[in-house]
């Protein structure tokens, strides 16, 4: 089975202070020269950046340990010790991280693409030429670097999308993900092809849309059976939702009613989403008359008839999926404060 790395637990360290350093002015003609010890540099920072090339966390399964540089001591004549590299730990686009104990969210990275600096790292102590006074001239004494923090987090993926597709094992979502956009998922005659999210890029009046297919649920999903329940969580952040039925399967008029209870066992946030139902495979034999019958039987829902074979209903999908998305990003612009 092909690996998706969605979690990964990692621990991070900034840089410990470098110490300050204790000499004196040794030079000719200058008798008893004075304190000339420099101060440590600081220690490096823990920063995390977004990457959008990036698309798993495979890269913190392989390294879970992320270290700063600690700051170099001071030396004599007045030289302060060079500061420690940062350590940058790069994130896909929709992850996030928390603590590794408490749980506690620490930054989410939706739609952000800032870099986030984490942990700092420790002051440079304090050299001697810090601690000469009138009745010290030559003191003996340096301070040392301040530590650096050390923390244990878990950062998980949610998988940034725009329409997430929802159905039953082959019920042909990598299909229509295969026809609309430049994604090229596994397809083949069987169920559970999909082992993994697929994000492809539908590109439409000069909008992206990214649309991600997931593994295909079954009933008591909910409950933990078959695969799709892990990936639920990389369809949360979509702005839509496109349930898909095969028209050829003898129990389509059942399958969005269990396809929505296992998205409200999942999470209620799931169904408050907006949402269309595709009717697929309608070139099928089998198919003639079914898609009316679902229109009839879930009147207030709108129902798409579609065939990735043949191309009807391709047009209105992606005609659909663009009023969806736009609606969304103009109501987010909306809610922004002037």
């Amino acid at each position: 089975m092909e690996k998706f790395a969605d979690e990964a637990l990692i621990e991070v360290s900034s840089g410990n202070g470098g110490n300050g350093c204790i000499a004196f002015r040794r030079e000719k003609y200058v008798p008893r020269g004075g304190p000339s010890g420099g101060d440590g540099g600081r220690g490096g920072d823990v920063i995390f950046c977004v990457r959008r090339n990036l698309r798993t966390l495979a890269h913190l399964r392989y390294r879970q340990s992320f270290r700063a540089e600690n700051g170099h001591d001071g030396e004599g004549r007045s030289c302060y010790g060079r500061n420690g590299e940062d350590v940058i730990i790069p994130l896909p686009p929709g992850t996030i991280i928390k603590d590794a104990g408490s749980g506690e969210l620490i930054r989410d990275f939706g739609g952000d693409s800032g870099d986030f600096l984490y942990l700092k790292g420790g002051n440079g102590g304090w050299g001697n030429i810090h601690f000469k006074s009138s009745i010290n001239q030559a003191p003996r004494r340096a301070l040392p670097g301040k530590p650096g923090e050390k923390r244990r987090l878990r950062v998980e993926l949610q998988v940034m999308a725009d329409i997430g597709l929802v159905g039953f094992p082959n019920a042909g979502k990598s299909s229509l993900l295969d026809k609309l956009t430049n994604a090229r998922p596994k397809i083949a005659p069987y169920p559970f092809t999909t082992k993994i999210p697929n994000l492809g890029v539908l590109s439409f009046n000069d909008t992206d849309i990214i649309i991600a297919d997931i593994p295909g649920l079954i009933e008591g999903a909910s409950e933990g059976l078959g695969l799709g329940i892990r990936f639920l969580k990389h369809i949360s952040r979509t702005a839509a939702l496109a349930f898909l039925i095969d028209l050829g399967d003898d129990n389509y008029l059942d399958a969005f009613n269990v396809l929505y209870r296992e998205l409200e066992a999942f999470s209620p946030e799931l169904t408050a989403k907006q949402h269309v139902i595709i009717g697929t495979k309608t070139d099928l034999e089998e198919s003639i008359g079914r898609l009316d019958e679902l229109k009839a039987a879930f009147p207030d829902e709108k129902i798409i008839g579609i065939s990735v074979f043949s191309g009807d209903g391709i047009p209105e999908v992606i005609r659909v999926f663009s009023g969806l998305v736009t609606a969304d990003r103009g109501s987010m612009n909306t809610d922004k404060p002037e």
